[in-house]
C-alpha cells in the first residue's frame, strides 16, 4: 500500500471514458473514448523494467489525450503543475513507485490509492482523474512516461523542447546552462530541461530528447571500452 494513503481514502470518479467532467459534447467525448482505449502494447511488468520517464506509444497517446482536454479547459499550466508535484513524490518514495509498478494490486484499489496520493499534495481534479484513469487502465507504472510527454508537448506549446539531463552528480547552473545553450543551437529550439541524478553513470551525463538519447556519460565510454577489449 502507498505510504500515507488509505486504500479507502478519498474517491475521485474515474471509471468510464467519460470520466473526466467535461461537457459531452461528440468532440470531447471521441477523443475520451480514445483515452479510456489508450492501454495498449505494454504491461505494468514490462514497464517496471524501463527508466522512469521512458514514453511508450500508449504513454504517449494518454499525455495528447490529457493535453488536449486541458488546452480546452485552459489548464495547461495547472496539470503541468500537477504533474510535477506528482513526479517529485514518484521520485522520493519507493512505496508508491512499488505500489504503482506492482500486478499484484487490482487496479481498481490501486486507482483508489494513487487518487488519494494525488488529492493529499493538492492536485487539480484533471490531474487527479488522469492519474487514476491511468492506474484502473493498468497503466500506473507508465505515470513517468505519460507525465514526461504531457511536458514535452507543453513545452512544444510555447515553442520550446522538452529535454531531461541525467547526471552522476549535481550539475551546477554553469554546467546545466552550457549543456542546455548547446542543446539548443542543436535543436534549433529554445530548450527546457529537468534535471536527474544517476550515480551509476560514474561521471559525465545523459540527454534525452523524446525517444532519443545521447550519452556523455564515463559509463558508457567504459562499456564501449570493455566491448572492443572483447573483440580485440
Amino acid at each position: 500500500m502507498v505510504s500515507g494513503a488509505r486504500v479507502g481514502g478519498p474517491r475521485v470518479a474515474c471509471g468510464g471514458p467519460l470520466a473526466f467532467g467535461f461537457p459531452p459534447t461528440d468532440h470531447l467525448a471521441s477523443r475520451r473514448t480514445e483515452f479510456w482505449a489508450a492501454a495498449g502494447a505494454m504491461s505494468e511488468r514490462d514497464v517496471s523494467q524501463t527508466f522512469d520517464g521512458e514514453a511508450s506509444e500508449a504513454a504517449g497517446r494518454y499525455a495528447q489525450a490529457v493535453f488536449e482536454l486541458a488546452k480546452e479547459a485552459k489548464a495547461l499550466d495547472a496539470v503541468e503543475q500537477d504533474f510535477a508535484k506528482f513526479a517529485a513524490a514518484w521520485k522520493e518514495s519507493a512505496d508508491l513507485r512499488a505500489a504503482a509498478r506492482s500486478p499484484l494490486i487490482d487496479p481498481q484499489e490501486k486507482a483508489r490509492a494513487l487518487t488519494a496520493v494525488a488529492q493529499k499534495l493538492g492536485l487539480s481534479d484533471l490531474g487527479r482523474k488522469a492519474i487514476g484513469l491511468a492506474a484502473q487502465n493498468r497503466r500506473a507504472a507508465e505515470l513517468p512516461g505519460i507525465m514526461s510527454a504531457f511536458r514535452a508537448l507543453v513545452a512544444r506549446e510555447r515553442g520550446a523542447r522538452q529535454v531531461e539531463i541525467v547526471s552522476a552528480r549535481p550539475l551546477g547552473q554553469g554546467e546545466k546552462s552550457a549543456i542546455v545553450e548547446a542543446l539548443g543551437k542543436q535543436l534549433g529550439a529554445k530548450v527546457e530541461a529537468e534535471t536527474s541524478i544517476d550515480e551509476n553513470l560514474i561521471g559525465g551525463f545523459v540527454v534525452r530528447v523524446g525517444s532519443r538519447q545521447f550519452d556523455a556519460s564515463i559509463k558508457a565510454k567504459l562499456d564501449a571500452l570493455r566491448l572492443q577489449l572483447k573483440s580485440a
